[in-house]
């Protein structure tokens, strides 16, 4: 089930955007290059996700994401519920695009200032996501690195790379589809705005955020890696450490719903003087 669940994810992408695609074109003996561009670019996007969570999930053997939910089966159906909002509110940049009526002649010729910029967000996301990823899994699988945290490569400027690769990608997509869109259109925008969101305020990265202080907040390198590494944005932590706080907040996303540091630390605090408190009153 773990291998249907993650293999389906990218895949549904895919098959959004060849229906819209191939359903877009009607009669039509050519095809529309920004649409063909477009469908392409999430057809490679898909295939990336899928094939990397499908290969992970046969290494590893099982997805600890959804050991909660397979218990529960409303958990599970509100998952699969989320899941099919999730690829259709993502994807409505590329809905839209791929629509008869943004065909040539009607929609601006490709290659736009608009089309050139989004390809240019589009590919430096898709790569820095792929090689985060795949750096991550080749650390977590030396067994070396055993309980550690991963700081390699663009893991050292930024605490969730493959995150920043993610945003980054699909604000490419809403650019390329500034070039068609008017009127009521413009909703696609909560496209890239609802990827934003989850990643930073709801299932991304405060879950993951937490799990790592859980882990490994009693390691001083660990407490140090998380005050000199950005949250999201590749920075050097040189740099990183020399940004005011405000400006960390504004421009790093560094919000404090992501530092539970403190409150393991009084907790550990709590539990230590309760714990005296107790040998003391047994002493005497």
């Amino acid at each position: 089930m773990d291998k249907v669940t993650d293999f389906a994810g990218g895949i549904n992408f895919i098959i959004l955007a060849l229906l819209t695609f191939f359903l877009g074109q009607g009669e039509k003996k050519t095809y529309d290059s920004r649409q063909l561009m477009v469908t392409v670019f999430i057809c490679l996007w898909g295939a990336r996700l899928s094939g990397y969570l499908l290969y992970r999930i046969l290494k590893i053997g099982r997805d600890k994401r959804f050991d909660d939910k397979k218990s529960n089966v409303i958990r599970f159906a509100i998952f699969w519920t989320f899941q099919a909002i999730w690829v259709y509110v993502v994807s409505l940049p590329v809905i839209i695009i791929n629509s008869p009526r943004h065909s040539i002649p009607p929609a601006p010729k490709t290659m736009t200032t608009l089309d050139s910029t989004g390809t240019c967000l589009f590919v430096a996301g898709l790569l820095a996501e792929t090689y985060a990823d795949l750096q991550k899994f080749s650390f977590r699988q030396d067994p070396v690195n055993q309980g550690k945290w991963c700081n390699d490569g663009l893991w050292r400027l930024s605490r969730h790379p493959n995150y920043f690769g993610e945003i980054v990608l699909w604000w490419g997509i809403f650019i390329i589809s500034v070039n068609v869109i008017e009127g009521i259109e413009w909703i696609v925008i909560i496209s890239p705005i609802f990827t934003t969101f989850i990643i930073l305020f709801l299932s991304g990265m405060p879950l993951l955020e937490r799990s790592s202080d859980e882990k490994f907040g009693d390691n001083s390198e660990y407490r140090y890696y998380k005050a000199s590494t950005s949250p999201l944005i590749p920075l050097p932590p040189s740099i990183y450490v020399e940004v005011p706080q405000f400006l960390k907040f504004i421009i790093c996303c560094e919000y404090p719903m992501y530092d539970s540091l403190d409150i393991k630390s009084k907790s550990s605090h709590i539990a230590k003087e309760s714990t005296n408190a107790s040998l003391t009153h047994s002493q005497t």
